[in-house]
């Protein structure tokens, strides 16, 4: 490669490398302080300047997207992980639910906005493989015998959002410390068999998105 192509490719790398920086950014941002994050207090995390995130993402709504894409994604990909290389069931959703918090999956909160387009064929595409992947993993628990029946997919996601965000109205970030302890004692209660009915009834996912 001659220095003139080198020179042109450079800035594309460096490109690459700001925008990675920008969308996990704001992936740990969005868990901490939620979607109305300002968007200049991301640029300071990810260490660029204001121009280069608004050159990336002029607006909110598509750093947001980029965001639940990249988050889907990986987690999806931690799913398909787990369960190709652990030896049970229930091995294997531990695992995926420990690299889920990694993951920051409580940066999937702007789906809730009202700006943001859920019927994005993008989104909907890993938004049902990160679906069938844990569908399918629970499901492989459950025939094992390792996980109670009355439970579904819902009932796991909620608990994620809800155990790997900081209390809303608190500024209590170093409490992220505590996620994987919290977690380990609700993988715990998951076990089969249970030890006491739950009230209600299992939450879907078709459930789920209903009420976001």
């Amino acid at each position: 490669m001659d220095t003139a192509t080198a020179a042109r490719q450079r800035p594309r790398a460096d490109a690459l490398r700001n925008r990675e920086r920008i969308v996990s950014a704001a992936r740990e941002m969005f868990v901490e302080q939620g979607p109305d994050v300002p968007l200049d207090d991301i640029a300071r995390r990810a260490g660029v300047g204001n121009a280069t995130l608004y050159r990336h993402f002029p607006d909110r709504v598509g750093l947001f997207r980029q965001v639940v894409l990249s988050v889907m994604a990986h987690v999806a990909d931690q799913v398909e992980a787990a369960a190709a290389e652990e030896p049970d069931g229930f091995t294997a959703l531990r695992r995926f639910v420990h690299a889920a918090a990694d993951e920051k999956i409580g940066a999937l909160c702007p789906m809730r906005s009202d700006d943001f387009d859920r019927d994005d064929p993008e989104i909907l595409a890993e938004r049902d493989r990160l679906e069938r992947s844990v569908v399918g993993l629970m499901d492989r628990a459950r025939q094992e015998g390792q996980l109670r029946s009355d439970i579904a997919v819902g009932d796991l996601f909620v608990a994620l959002f809800q155990l790997t965000r900081p209390l809303p109205g608190t500024s209590c970030l170093g409490l992220d410390r505590f996620v994987h302890r919290h977690l380990q004692l609700f993988l715990d209660g998951l076990q089969a068999p249970a030890r006491s009915p739950l009230p209600g009834s299992p939450v879907t996912f078709e459930e789920l998105r209903r009420t976001s």
